[in-house]
């Protein structure tokens, strides 16, 4: 009994359960409209504010009334995409567009920073073909009469505004236009795209253009052209809604291919070097696919206009100084600074002076003539060019053309032969580069660069009588400086700037470089590794004990965390000095790690920093600072070390300031140095040796990688184990695969496993705190042949700077009549 009245109570239960989950489905079912208008309204839609509140359309705004409404484009993105490429198109180009701009993706997309146009069941799903149409019925519904022109745009292309601006306004919107890069298909698709063979269409890709009058004709039939869909290419379908419904084709302008660019590199595109043709005369680039990348283009841009500005401002300043010399005002009257007028009889006096902004200076028509010396000594250095480039100015009379200077002259060359060639088609003629043969370049540090130039050049006529011919021109060429700009900064940002290195340059005496370069405070590396400096060393007591001075009081007393190992060469009996030195130093610091290694072997740099690396001495966490026993350093050298040595990434090789022979120079001493008087740190007091890498700072974990494995210890005697060691660092280097940031779409996680596989790469900086004081150079004719040029090129840098061995030189008639006489020689044979 009591077991069938439980039987009965399940039954019930599960009755009652049954019939309330039924009339849940029910009025489910019944609400499911409801719901779903909840649902979209939990979405934030974008109709809350109306289609002119979204682009900021002000109602009075008309084509008649404003010039800001002669453009608008619709940009076709998707929800993934808002936050990434959609910000970066109306981060750049999007804000400096001559009308309004949207952004148009799925049902419910929506942003509070971004006009976005969240499209009435449109989905994401590619191919967006129905997308592609709903927005230009979107555009037709609420735009058609405020704009002169429509653009339909990917979220993946950059346009240049003025160049647009400037293309549209030379063409009649009323009447049907339908502007873009004409297609017919790749080579696959070609005849089976349904198209007639006088039909086409405008690629989408780099964007098309439609007057109003075309979306005006076409629009209405929007729905038919989606019913009757040929393909799966939205373009394709776009253009043949167009040809029908207007009677018009894409244009057939070969011309557009340039115009309207699209790169055929896919995801490369544009990831590379940004001084291109294409990037230079296209309104439109396509495709960007990383948004990085758009910031990258727009800033390259930009400094294009910037460049143009500057032209355009010498141009004006040209025009005022010829005008005035036509209205004969004198160059020190008033008139000429206008922003400078004089308020007073002292400001008239001031006014006297050269103003930054003085058309006497900045108004001189170009010429080699600008500058006119008073003396010998104010004659400006021509350097010449050919494959490398002969200047007075460094410590290497010859030396390779530097990426800055064939950049530069690659611009020179490129500005010069598009202006030759800009009326080539009228002409039926065009003029090509071919070759630089050589040429001459100085600096005018008032006025600007001067070049000569001699160019190996090709005419070829393709009108009338036909001919290709060589011919050599010279091309004399003035890139002048422009005023100078001054920008304020608040005095937050001027209090947190106002120690910094360029801070340091406006306010101190440029002949004191070196205090220039104390680190402020803020800069100081946060890691607190200890530093082993390791010091190989055979004889020279006298500069050993100027070592241990300078070690003891930047080192020690300053509390660097550091610690000493000195590697000796020689026999017991002729060490005891040093031995004694460092005894001496020890027990002055007994709490110090002073170390040292004897070798009773021929010295060799080589062997003794691989057996300092390898020893107990020093921890797997160390930096290692291989150093000489003539070099001089401070507390900023060693921050530096710090900051710049990063453990399984990157290798430190200072730039050392190497001196001359103090001996050569007037009221000089004898070069014996001293760590309490800061060096000179100017161009004939030394030179940064740049191809010196003795002085090196890595982490003891990664010399004795694998891959590098110490230093070698077969070479003997002097130099040659730096360039080996270099050598294996950057083979280390160049086997791991790059390193790609922001430079095309990759798989999520490439990054961040390539970063992994990059090792060691190599940090170079001069550093004016590190000083290699000067001392005679004996180079052993017993060396390697390597090793005795690498010798007697070093002694040759440090006799004297270039400008005091011309000087030397013509002191001496003897030289003059020596070289005389070897020209005449020359010459008649």
């Amino acid at each position: 009994m009591i077991q069938h009245t439980m039987t009965k109570r399940k039954t019930l239960i599960m009755a009652f359960f049954g019939i309330a989950l039924g009339l849940c489905i029910g009025t489910v079912l019944k609400n499911y409209r409801t719901l779903e208008i909840v649902k979209r309204c939990s979405l934030r839609p974008t109709n809350l504010k109306t289609p002119h509140e979204i682009i900021g359309l002000d109602d009075e705004d008309t084509i008649q009334n404003s010039q800001h409404n002669l453009v608008f484009v619709g940009v076709m993105t998707a929800k993934n995409f808002i936050e990434g490429r959609a910000r970066a198109v109306y981060d750049t180009w999007g804000k400096e567009v001559p009308g309004r701009i949207a952004f148009f993706s799925s049902e419910g997309s929506f942003s509070d920073e971004l006009p976005v146009v969240g499209l009435k069941n449109v989905d994401d799903r590619y191919p967006p073909q129905k997308k592609s149409f709903m927005m230009l019925y979107y555009m037709y519904e609420h735009f058609i009469d405020r704009f002169e022109w429509f653009i339909r745009a990917d979220d993946d292309v950059y346009i240049e505004p003025d160049k647009l601006e400037r293309f549209l306004r030379s063409i009649d919107s009323s009447k049907p236009q339908f502007i873009g890069q004409a297609g017919k298909g790749n080579t696959e698709e070609f005849g089976l795209l349904s198209l007639e063979f006088d039909e086409n269409f405008c690629m989408g890709g780099p964007g098309v253009i439609l007057s109003s009058e075309t979306l005006r004709r076409v629009a209405p039939h929007i729905p038919t052209c989606l019913k009757n869909l040929y393909s799966t290419h939205e373009d394709v379908e776009v253009g043949r809604c167009v040809q029908k419904f207007a009677g018009i084709p894409c244009t057939w302008n070969y011309e557009m291919q340039y115009i309207l660019r699209h790169n055929s590199s896919g995801r490369n595109a544009y990831t590379g070097k940004l001084k291109r043709k294409e990037i230079h005369n296209a309104i439109t680039l396509h495709p960007i696919k990383q948004a990085p990348l758009m910031y990258r283009l727009h800033s390259y841009i930009q400094g294009l206009k910037a460049e143009e500005l500057r032209q355009e401002s010498l141009q004006l300043h040209r025009d005022i100084k010829r005008m005035a010399k036509y209205l004969e005002v004198p160059d020190e009257s008033t008139f000429m600074l206008p922003s400078m007028r004089p308020a007073s009889a002292t400001a008239q006096s001031d006014n006297r002076k050269r103003h930054f902004e003085d058309h006497n200076i900045l108004g001189i028509s170009p010429e080699l003539n600008k500058f006119v010396p008073q003396s010998t000594s104010d004659l400006l250095d021509w350097a010449f060019i050919a494959r490398s480039i002969y200047s007075v100015e460094g410590a290497n009379p010859k030396q390779k053309i530097d990426s800055a200077m064939r950049e530069g002259l690659e611009d020179v060359i490129t500005e010069v032969m598009e202006n030759i060639n800009n009326y080539s088609r009228q002409r039926g003629r065009i003029i090509e580069f071919r070759e630089l043969l050589y040429g001459y370049q100085r600096l005018d540090a008032l006025h600007g660069q001067d070049l000569i130039l001699d160019l190996l050049l090709i005419y070829k006529k393709y009108r009338g009588k036909k001919m290709t011919v060589p011919v050599r021109r010279h091309l004399y060429v003035q890139r002048a400086f422009t005023g100078i700009f001054i920008k304020e900064f608040d005095e937050d940002f001027y209090n947190v700037t106002q120690q910094s290195l360029i801070g340091s340059l406006l306010h101190r005496s440029m002949a004191r470089l070196s205090s220039h370069f104390t680190m402020p405070s803020y800069l100081a590396p946060t890691t607190t590794d200890k530093i082993v400096l390791v010091l190989p060393i055979a004889g020279r007591l006298a500069t050993f004990e100027r070592f241990l001075l300078t070690y003891e009081s930047v080192c020690i007393v300053a509390d660097q965390h550091c610690d000493l190992l000195v590697v000796i060469f020689g026999a017991p009996e002729e060490l005891g000095p040093h031995i004694q030195l460092l005894l001496q130093l020890r027990m002055r610091h007994v709490y110090q790690q002073i170390n040292w290694i004897q070798r009773n072997a021929e010295f060799s740099r080589g062997v003794a920093l691989d057996i300092a690396a390898r020893s107990s001495y020093i921890e797997e966490q160390d930096i290692i600072l291989f150093i000489d026993v003539d070099m001089i350093f401070q507390v900023e050298t060693l921050q530096r070390v710090r900051m710049n040595t990063q453990k399984g990434r990157q290798v430190y090789l200072p730039i050392v300031f190497s001196q001359y022979d103090p001996k050569r120079r007037e009221g000089t001493g004898t070069g014996t140095g001293s760590t309490s008087t800061q060096p000179i740190i100017d161009d004939e007091s030394g030179y940064f040796r740049q191809f010196g890498f003795g002085i090196c700072a890595i982490y003891k974990s990664d010399i004795l990688d694998e891959d590098i494995n110490g230093f070698d210890k077969d070479i003997t005697g002097w130099g040659l184990e730096d360039v080996k060691f270099l050598e294996k660092i950057v083979r280390m280097g160049t086997r791991q695969r790059s390193f790609l940031v922001n430079t095309a779409e990759v798989p999520i996680g490439y990054n961040e496993a390539a970063e992994q596989m990059r090792r060691l790469t190599i940090f170079r900086a001069p550093d004016p705190t590190l000083v290699h004081i000067y001392h005679d150079i004996t180079c052993d004719i017993q060396l390697e042949a390597t090793q005795y040029n690498m010798c007697l090129g070093t002694k040759a840098n440090s006799l004297g700077s270039t400008r005091l061995m011309e000087q030397l030189f013509y002191q001496n008639r003897d030289n003059i009549e020596f070289i005389a006489e070897f020209n005449r020689q020359r010459q008649t044979r």
